[in-house]
């Protein structure tokens, strides 16, 4: 296979070089191809551009592969804890028993956030989005580290890295605990990363809050599945901050704003919706698949499909088996996860679904589990970040190492208007 494309323009040939991955994926490296050609490419949405080389995450959407620094995502889930998968996104490797304990330890004496920032809690307004105050006080919270901004100090990447990842758990139960009126629960040292933050939401000082280590178990695969997915909106947005060097906390604040989205992380809150939706409709679940695939209704199913996966979700399948797991050991019952339930079962025996590779995604499994798990719809976001934020800083940390590092500036095609006189513009002619 020649290792050039040829690129012919008015006449004239031009060779770029083919980039080849370790999982054989191809790419023209078209870096050059300005200063040579005087072209640029168009490609909305980056759809079929590779912004970056990447070693931390693999998914092969047509075939529903997906791995985390070459491991199976289905190994991970069965095998390890959310804090030994960001250990291995950022570092790139499995930690030993011993760096394991260490880097445990590392988070657990960084869990605390400054007394002063807890203020600005008081000042958002009751039911302001919990997605907008993560976001608010991960700002914030760099200006408590100002001696660690500079990302090119191997010794500020290390501490901030740490730092976000110990207190953001902190923040984000905080910010439940101030929605609802109950006090602060701190954190304690001797629980490990899921178990606190589960204490720190619901926990009150009245009473003792008993851990269910079938919720912990639930909330760990929950973050490792999401713990990374390539060069995702959220994923590139941190890149893209992190590329004119502003601190971690800013990058990572852009990440939360982009993940808010309804199109990104905001979809398993969707799910919930659609949930309540059918659920107060008093309609048949049948009568609303029917609607659904109606192209004069409105209504629309969420949590079907997904647009890299072009068939199962692999994480979809791990995640069915935990919600089963869940929603029977807790033997809750709840008519919206009924109507899930009765929904995954209708979509998956539906000719019109499974001819169009629509089965239930991960956000349709995540959001039945945060809800079986007592976790509001409002905070299904901010739960992806969590899980999202080692993948985050791994990306971050790799673009950041890179030699060739350059700050990201796209291109752009105008169609404006051309050279216009101001008095003529003023007089409208």
């Amino acid at each position: 296979m020649a290792n050039v494309a040829i690129l012919k323009i008015d006449g004239k040939d031009y060779e770029l070089p083919i980039i080849e991955g370790s999982e054989k994926e191809r790419a023209i490296d078209i870096t050059k191809l300005r200063a040579q050609t005087g072209y640029i490419t168009i490609d909305s949405g980056y759809l079929n551009t590779g912004a970056c080389t990447s070693a931390i995450t693999f998914l092969d959407g047509e075939k529903g592969i997906l791995r985390y620094r070459g491991i199976p995502i289905e190994q991970l889930a069965a095998k390890s804890t959310f804090t030994e998968v960001a250990y291995l996104l950022i570092y790139g490797k499995l930690p030993s028993d011993v760096e394991l304990k260490k880097w445990n330890e590392s988070l657990t004496k960084h869990t605390l956030i400054h007394e002063d920032l807890k203020r600005l809690f008081h000042g958002f307004p009751k039911d302001g989005h919990p997605m907008a105050i993560m976001s608010c006080m991960m700002v914030s919270l760099s200006t408590y580290y100002q001696d660690s901004y500079d990302p090119l100090n191997p010794e500020h990447r290390e501490i901030s890295m740490i730092r976000l990842l110990a207190k953001f758990p902190t923040i984000a139960a905080f910010a439940y605990k101030k929605s609802i009126g109950q006090p602060i629960i701190h954190p304690i040292n001797k629980l490990d990363y899921c178990s606190n933050f589960l204490n720190m939401m619901f926990s009150v000082p009245a009473e003792e809050y008993e851990i269910d280590p079938v919720i912990v178990e639930a909330l760990n695969l929950l973050l490792i599945l999401h713990a990374d997915h390539e060069q995702n909106c959220s994923t590139s947005t941190v890149r893209l901050v992190g590329s004119s060097l502003a601190n971690l906390y800013s990058a990572i604040a852009a990440g939360i704003c982009a993940l808010w989205g309804p199109r990104h992380g905001g979809a398993n809150q969707e799910v919930l919706e659609m949930l309540t939706y059918i659920h107060e409709s008093g309609q048949k679940v049948s009568k609303m698949v029917e609607q659904a695939k109606d192209k004069n209704s409105s209504f629309r199913l969420s949590g079907f499909g997904h647009r890299v996966y072009k068939n199962f979700d692999p994480r979809a399948k791990i995640i069915k088996g935990a919600a089963d797991k869940v929603l029977s050991k807790l033997g809750i019952k709840d008519p919206l996860l009924d109507i899930a339930k009765e929904l995954e079962e209708v979509a998956l025996n539906d000719p019109y679904f499974k001819e169009r590779n629509l089965y239930p995604n991960v956000d349709f499994y995540s959001g039945i589990i945060y809800r079986a798990l007592g976790i509001p719809t409002n905070m299904f976001t901010v739960m992806f970040a969590m899980g999202r934020l080692p993948g985050w800083i791994g990306q971050w940390k790799e673009m950041i190492e890179d030699p060739g590092l350059k700050i990201g500036r796209p291109r752009q095609i105008y169609t404006g208007a051309t050279d216009t006189d101001y008095d003529t513009a003023k007089k409208g002619k």
